[in-house]
């Protein structure tokens, strides 16, 4: 991708050889210069000027809407205030290794990553690994090295985590520099007012300390850059008004956010309903990382595939009874980090809804339903090897106890694009398959 300074270049030489064409010798000789006035000679100029500017701007096989309307003033302000956050999320690395799907992992002390820029994490280190809630089973460890970056061999030395570098490209993808790695607002949980759609499972009514799951990875299609296709869980406080707080992991397809179409291991925040706080990974100060193994926003390897092999990924966050704070295991023990209590409101106290499932947007292109799919791209009534799931459904208590998910509710938004049929059994407890293709014959 071109850069800003780039395209500003090639209309400056453009501009260049306009004004070379307009005054070449044969049209303009020194000798009828000489007898005009000075004058009269300036207003040729500025006139030929002019005419090369408009022939510019008005050519369609030379400009774009963005062309027309982003100024090389403009386009230079954008530039340095994305390098100035850039150096914000990306801090000085001990060691760098590069992943086969064009990621840069840069290993950053513990204690400097972007966490610790907030005021009232300033000067500490991160906390001790918390009491696990009762009832926890440690599960198989296959799934433990399951992100591209990390078969390379290589790994990020101790005191220090892998973070994925955020690039200027990154950057230039996002519809806003200030809103870069963060989700659009929402108003209410049936999101169809600005494209989210949803089929999920969630239970709601109780005090919740945290939920666990395991989670099919699929590689769905995304059919536009600026829609995402994710499987996640939410822990939920409030009402999906101004006063919302979520805690949210799982994987994604984003590519505004990532530039390409890989599955990835995502977590977000909010405190209040996605307006100004909160943000996805490592993007700003929040979730405090302290493992060295995983990387927020790596792509996830292997993934299932359609009447072939399955592979899902382990999920729990929890709150941690004694100082507060939110955890989040990935696999079978590997605690990746927290969420510090003091970022939310009312879930410093506990939980008031859980949400399983999954997620797209729908930018309706050309007036009719995205063909993103969700999950592995078909309907929940295929089944195992062909659509999507999530199993083994758990909820944490108020006494730092996991027990199963009971009065498990359904929904899906637009059933005829996306949809999800849940059941239990004895050894996936409570599950259920979701997904979908998106635009159909019945979701024109």
């Amino acid at each position: 991708m071109l850069s800003l300074l780039d395209h500003s270049r090639r209309r400056k030489q453009h501009h260049i050889k306009c004004f070379h064409h307009h005054h070449s010798p044969r049209q303009v000789s020194f000798k009828s210069v000489t007898m005009v006035s000075s004058s009269f000679l300036r207003l040729i100029l500025l006139l030929s000027l002019a005419s090369c500017s408009f022939s510019y701007t008005a050519s369609p096989s030379n400009s774009t809407a963005s062309d027309q309307t982003v100024r090389p003033q403009e386009e230079l302000q954008k530039l340095k205030l994305i390098r100035k956050e850039l150096l914000k999320i990306n801090k000085p690395a001990v060691k760098t290794i590069q992943s086969s799907d064009g990621d840069t992992i840069d290993c950053v002390p513990t204690h400097k990553q972007q966490a610790f820029d907030h005021p009232l994490l300033h000067g500490q280190r991160p906390m001790d690994p918390p009491e696990m809630p009762k009832g926890h089973i440690k599960e198989d460890a296959s799934n433990e090295d399951s992100q591209l970056w990390s078969l390379t061999g290589e790994s990020c030395p101790e005191g220090t985590i892998p973070i994925r570098r955020t690039t200027e490209q990154d950057m230039l993808r996002a519809s806003s520099v200030r809103r870069f790695g963060r989700k659009i607002r929402r108003v209410r949980r049936d999101s169809t007012s600005n494209g989210h759609e949803h089929a999920v499972g969630y239970v709601s009514g109780r005090q919740y300390y945290g939920a666990k799951a395991s989670i099919n990875v699929w590689s769905p299609r995304v059919a536009s850059q600026y829609e995402f296709s994710l499987s996640q869980i939410w822990v939920i406080a409030r009402s999906f008004t101004h006063d919302l707080n979520t805690i949210e992991a799982g994987w994604q397809i984003s590519p505004e956010l990532y530039g390409d179409t890989y599955p990835r291991f995502f977590t977000y925040w909010t405190s209040d309903a996605y307006r100004t706080t909160g943000c996805y990974n490592l993007l700003c100060s929040g979730f405090v990382q302290t493992n060295r193994r995983i990387a927020i926003g790596a792509a996830i390897s292997p993934r299932s595939s359609y009447k072939g092999g399955q592979f899902d990924i382990s999920l729990l966050i929890w709150k941690d009874p004694k100082h507060g704070h939110w955890w989040l295991q990935f696999g079978s023990g590997a605690l990746v980090g927290y969420w510090p209590a003091f970022l939310f409101t009312h879930l410093r106290q506990h939980g008031s809804m859980v949400q399983f499932g999954g997620e797209v947007v729908n930018t309706r292109p050309g007036g009719s339903h995205t063909s993103t799919q969700m999950g592995s791209g078909h309907f929940a009534g295929e089944g195992f090897g062909k659509a999507s799931y999530f199993r083994n459904l758990q909820m944490v208590d108020w006494d730092n106890t996991l027990i199963p998910v009971s009065n498990l509710k359904i929904l899906a938004d637009h059933p005829n694009c996306y949809d999800i049929r849940g059941g239990t059994n004895r050894v996936w407890g409570n599950y259920f398959y979701y997904g979908g293709p998106g635009k159909n014959p019945r979701c024109p």
